[in-house]
């Protein structure tokens, strides 16, 4: 394939199912963020409490523009968070993954895995040649879930992005590349088989 063409399209397995964000998820959505905001403070934006229509219209307005993928993840029938493609740029054939929230009571199961399978999947099944995932620096715990998935550690952007506090962030850069891909699926679908 020489051309990456993502399609906004639900994605699902046996764990989760990832729905495209619309106007009708929008109560479901800001139910399942309005949680937990400590966890927003290293994000660059927040969808918490007062910030969460303004993060609604930024993800709209770019997946009407082409440039991100928003999707509600549910799980046994509920929205517990949401995760994206986003910076998506067809001529480099590159996206990142994330500006992803789990409720607490999902995080550190199966969740992250089946949604990462889903999202990388879609990804390079339709072209993409490189995935990017950035995380706070100081956010220890996102690192060790991304390096855990098999990315390859690209070193940290200085003074990179302001969170919505503004604080002035460096980043963990890390990606997964087109030849990394098979043995990235191999591990997640054994991750997700013990779950079964």
């Amino acid at each position: 394939m020489s051309r990456m063409d993502l399609p906004v399209v639900v994605l699902e397995n046996r764990f989760v199912r990832m729905e495209p964000l619309t106007d009708a998820l929008k109560d479901e959505v800001r139910e399942a963020l309005s949680c937990d905001p400590e966890a927003w403070e290293g994000m660059v934006g927040s969808a918490y409490g007062d910030q969460f229509d303004g993060w609604w219209a930024s993800a709209m307005a770019a997946m009407t523009k082409g440039s991100r993928i928003p999707w509600a993840v549910r799980r046994d029938g509920l929205v517990v968070g949401t995760t994206s493609l986003y910076e998506i740029r067809p001529e480099y054939r590159r996206c990142e993954l994330g500006s992803t929230f789990y409720r607490p009571e999902v995080r550190g199961g199966v969740l992250n895995p089946a949604c990462k399978r889903l999202a990388l999947g879609h990804a390079f099944d339709h072209g993409a040649v490189r995935v990017e995932i950035v995380t706070d620096a100081l956010n220890a715990r996102s690192q060790a879930a991304i390096r855990k998935l098999g990315a390859q550690d690209e070193g940290v952007l200085r003074k990179h992005k302001i969170t919505w506090t503004g604080r002035v962030r460096d980043t963990a850069q890390f990606a997964i590349l087109d030849e990394d891909w098979p043995e990235v699926r191999d591990r997640l679908d054994a991750r997700l088989a013990a779950f079964a």
